[in-house]
């Protein structure tokens, strides 16, 4: 992993994330994108596993279902391709892409 992917992963991700962490799951899978999606998947599961909110009468009240409706957010856009990565193949990349060509027979004079 370089360090444009890196520092895509920590913008992606937040600057707390175990860099160790990081690298191994990008010799797994082997893209930026498919490791910030794993890793925010995780912490989606990790979040819905927890209560959404906590009240105690005339103390506090803490709802976290905001957070859980921004990381599905976050997690549709990097599913669509936003914010693009530095290892995304380019539009032009067409190795591992296969091409069809429509041919149709044109009218007789």
């Amino acid at each position: 992993m370089d360090s444009a992917v890196q520092a895509w992963l920590l913008s992606q991700l937040g600057r707390a994330t175990d860099l160790s962490d990081l690298n191994t799951r990008y010799l797994r899978l082997g893209t930026a994108r498919a490791v910030a999606l794993e890793v925010l998947r995780e912490r989606y599961a990790d979040m819905l596993a927890q209560p959404t909110g906590v009240t105690v009468t005339n103390v506090v009240a803490v709802n976290f279902t905001a957070n859980l409706a921004a990381l599905e957010r976050k997690i549709t856009a990097l599913e669509a391709g936003e914010p693009p990565a530095p290892d995304d193949p380019t539009a032009s990349d067409t190795r591992d892409h296969i091409g069809v060509i429509l041919l149709q027979e044109r009218p007789r004079r």
